[in-house]
């Protein structure tokens, strides 16, 4: 199979060149860069952004730089977008079809390439698999628990319970799962030729299986940082590149 990394990240960010600030006197997104080299073939690595010093941050790591144009890289611009563009441009340079692209965002530091390896895995085992992305159980933020403003300024809930018996126990509900949003393993031909899957994140399929971890976040202020430097620590994440 024609496996594919894809490291994405755009340069205009409310929290200034965020995608490279150190994070352990490494630029951060060349953590989610060397997670990606261990669990991919060196040769079938890509980086696509709009700003060249993000571009240049994993050039030693022979990531093969895909400049994103400015239509597509702005602060409303869809990851879909960015994805497909990279999709096109990999398929191009590589004159084949990629079957399955491992995608990943620069501003993640919370990833193992053994979670990569076995995302990749479930999906050759399994040619129905749309996408295989991390996930965690988080049973306080519910969304049978979450509520919205009417237009009348009152909180009601999202749904229509109907005649249903909803507990106010967390524990008695559902089992919740958050997506992480630091990588996501798609199987093209499953997930992107189609975007048929569950709304908002269409680009995932229909069949989309799980890696459970503890918990991942991305970076979007200066506290983030702090928080990823204790994550890498704890995890003991190799910096030596």
């Amino acid at each position: 199979m024609n496996i594919f990394c894809l490291v994405t990240g755009r340069g205009n960010n409310t929290l200034k060149d965020k995608n490279i600030l150190p994070v352990l006197n490494r630029p951060l997104v060349t953590y989610p860069a060397l997670a990606a080299k261990k669990a991919i073939d060196n040769d079938n690595l890509y980086i696509s952004s709009d700003c060249d010093k993000i571009l240049g941050a994993v050039s030693e790591y022979n990531f093969i730089p895909i400049k994103r144009p400015s239509s597509i890289s702005g602060p409303d611009a869809k990851h879909i977008d960015a994805i497909t563009h990279g999709l096109s441009f990999i398929e191009n340079d590589r004159n084949c079809k990629v079957d399955i692209l491992v995608v990943l965002l620069a501003n993640s530091a919370t990833v193992k390439s053994e979670w990569i390896e076995d995302a990749i895995n479930m999906i050759k085992n399994d040619n129905s698999i749309s996408a295989v992305v991390p996930a965690y159980k988080e049973q306080d933020h519910h969304p049978y628990r979450a509520k919205k403003l009417s237009p009348e300024g009152d909180l009601v809930p999202y749904f229509d319970f109907g005649d249903e018996n909803i507990s106010t126990n967390r524990q008695e509900l559902d089992d919740n799962y958050f997506l992480c949003h630091n990588f996501w393993v798609l199987n093209i031909a499953q997930s992107i030729d189609k975007l048929d899957g569950f709304k908002p994140w269409v680009f995932l399929g229909k069949k989309v299986k799980p890696i459970i971890v503890e918990g991942c976040f991305d970076v979007h202020t200066v506290e983030d940082l702090e928080k990823t430097e204790a994550w890498v620590k704890q995890n003991i994440i190799n910096t030596d590149g």
